[in-house]
């Protein structure tokens, strides 16, 4: 109960109590637009996942998952779409055979006859609602989506873990030593982050070959494991944690090893949370690196997986949208568990 009043405090609270000021409703109209700029695109991918592939290439489109309703008629051998045909101020339902032009072939469902010709302005398709469950479905069995899956979840369980290892010891040592060329380092090493990815693209390519880690999982998770943004974040936050702390632990004759990990990670948690969702998000969502490195369709990420729905001469929307909802799932859960870290770490690389 105290949590919902919070909440309701919290929405209805105004710059003066009592009077709603311009600044208010400025902020309301901001935050309400904002939600609905990220919730809709989501809603509307959601929705449109659920739909038959013809009707989401329907215009005018649709929210909510329709499919046009077909029937048996006897002397077809397929079923036939249900259309409401209006002629002479009359309404009725009957079956498509067949549609040329501005005109369209009609019979009536119960006693098929001589098809008659009906311009197609004066038809609407008869639809309901129908949940399309094998968009998923499909993909699941047919298809080796679980193949991708499990690749991308490899790729970015072992990349982050690595990711937070690398950068958390490089950030160790920037914050907490003092050596000649310290300040030097660290400043070649965010300069880096102004490269743009296609200039070290050929250079890393090069050296994933001459490795020999073309086609191979590990090619891809390799080369993104020292990120200079984690570095920064990292040592920003590392710098908030007393000296002294440190030099009493090595009084105790700690071990450098062992201040790093019993006092210095604990300590740096919030941090490392932020990054491990950065981290999560690039793995995940990565798709120029793996579609290089990986040639081998049983080594593809789910980001190049997806792209192998899109043909030359048609994209098969329905599945493309399903697997991209279904995606979002991994990546909504670690943001959910560790969201409470994103204030305090990122607040806390600013403070020295």
């Amino acid at each position: 109960m105290s949590a919902n009043v919070s909440a309701i405090g919290f929405f209805t609270r105004t710059r003066r109590a009592g009077r709603i000021d311009i600044t208010d409703v400025l902020s309301w109209l901001w935050l309400i637009g904002g939600t609905l700029a990220v919730l809709v695109p989501v809603l509307w991918a959601g929705m449109s996942s659920l739909k038959p592939e013809a009707e989401i290439t329907r215009f005018p489109p649709t929210l909510l998952p329709r499919a046009a309703v077909q029937v048996e008629v006897q002397g077809f051998d397929k079923p036939l779409s249900l259309w409401n045909v209006t002629a002479d101020g009359e309404t009725r339902e009957m079956a498509m055979v067949r549609r040329i032009g501005l005109k369209a072939q009609m019979v009536d469902p119960q006693n098929p006859g001589t098809p008659v010709s009906v311009d197609t302005r004066t038809i609407s398709p008869v639809q309901r609602l129908t949940v399309a469950t094998e968009n998923y479905t499909d993909p699941l069995t047919r298809f080796s989506f679980l193949t991708f899956l499990q690749n991308s979840v490899f790729v970015t369980f072992v990349a982050t873990f690595l990711t937070l290892a690398v950068n958390a010891l490089a950030a160790f040592a920037l914050s907490k030593y003092r050596f000649r060329g310290d300040k030097a380092i660290f400043v070649l090493i965010i300069s880096t982050m102004m490269i743009p990815l296609t200039v070290v693209m050929v250079p890393a390519y090069l050296v994933i070959v001459g490795v020999g880690l073309v086609d191979n999982l590990w090619g891809v998770i390799i080369p993104t494991v020292a990120s200079p943004t984690g570095v920064f974040l990292l040592r920003q936050y590392m710098l908030t944690i007393p000296d002294e702390l440190i030099e009493a632990a090595r009084v105790d004759a700690a071990s450098e090893f062992r201040i790093f990990w019993r006092i210095v990670l604990p300590l740096t948690a919030p941090a490392l949370a932020v990054l491990a969702i950065f981290s999560v998000l690039w793995r995940w969502n990565d798709f120029l690196w793996p579609l290089i490195v990986l040639s081998s369709r049983e080594n593809f990420t789910l980001q190049v997986g997806l792209n192998a729905f899109q043909g030359e001469f048609s994209v098969q929307w329905h599945y493309i949208l399903a697997m991209t909802f279904l995606s979002l799932v991994p990546v909504t859960l670690v943001f959910l568990f560790l969201q409470r870290y994103i204030t305090t770490g990122i607040a806390g690389t600013g403070m020295k």
